[in-house]
């Protein structure tokens, strides 16, 4: 191989090298979760404090977010409020076991994941993994989908609502299309969670529940009384019947 080959591969590589920014107060927990990370082929940009967090996504444009709750000067909660006021970067929480409340608002705010304390670093690697797969898979060429005054594009990752664009999350985009491909099947939890979490992860159907919460309030008109997205008590969910 001639020089200039290996150096356009190297190139190539930090080109489509993935940015992770990692945002833990826990010196000890960022730097395994940065060693590892490195070593599965991302870049890291680490940080402890809320506030810079917030500086550093919008300045370094990362591909993800590893988000820890409790961190200097802005909680993570907030962080991922704002974050999510911003754009749709994928967020994973960091969040303590015992504490569900926690999962779910983060879930709510717009989190695509989350990782409860202590965790495996493998187990962090295999969730960034999945879920930059699912940023890319939701983004795949498939043909656009158009349900009542709905328009799902694939391609863009976009919806757009009688002319109105709606910001979804990646895991809510992934919700939405993968329910309204097939109008009136009704969709169980566990198949659900499945189709967006994996199944060999932690089963956690409550945060399917969360966001669907969160799609209904982007996307209904009265979350209250969705035309779109309708519960089938004691099973799960489904696209309204075209």
């Amino acid at each position: 191989m001639s020089a200039i080959d290996a150096a356009w591969r190297r190139g190539r590589r930090r080109v489509s090298m993935k940015t992770v920014l990692v945002v833990e107060d826990e010196r000890q927990i960022a730097q395994i979760a940065t060693d590892y990370l490195k070593h599965a082929g991302f870049a890291v940009v680490t940080t402890e404090d809320g506030l810079d967090a917030l500086t550093l996504a919008r300045e370094r444009r990362p591909d993800l977010v590893v988000l820890d709750l409790g961190l200097r000067r802005l909680d993570g909660l907030e962080v991922a409020r704002r974050l999510r006021r911003e754009g749709n970067v994928p967020i994973i929480m960091l969040t303590a076991r015992v504490a569900e409340a926690d999962r779910l608002t983060g879930l709510e705010l717009g989190a695509d994941d989350y990782i409860t304390k202590p965790f495996s670093p493998r187990e962090l690697v295999a969730r960034v993994r999945a879920v930059l797969r699912r940023a890319e898979a939701a983004t795949g060429g498939e043909d656009i989908l158009r349900r009542t005054d709905l328009t799902i594009d694939p391609s863009r990752m976009t919806v757009v609502r009688a002319g109105a664009p709606i910001d979804l999350t990646v895991t809510e985009f992934q919700l939405l299309t993968m329910l309204a491909r097939q109008p009136g099947r009704i969709f169980t939890r566990a198949q659900l969670l499945d189709a967006v979490r994996g199944s060999e992860v932690e089963s956690f159907e409550r945060a399917i529940d969360a966001h669907i919460k969160n799609i209904r309030r982007k996307l209904e008109s009265n979350p209250r009384n969705p035309r779109y997205l309708l519960t089938v008590y004691g099973i799960g969910y489904k696209f309204a019947d075209a």
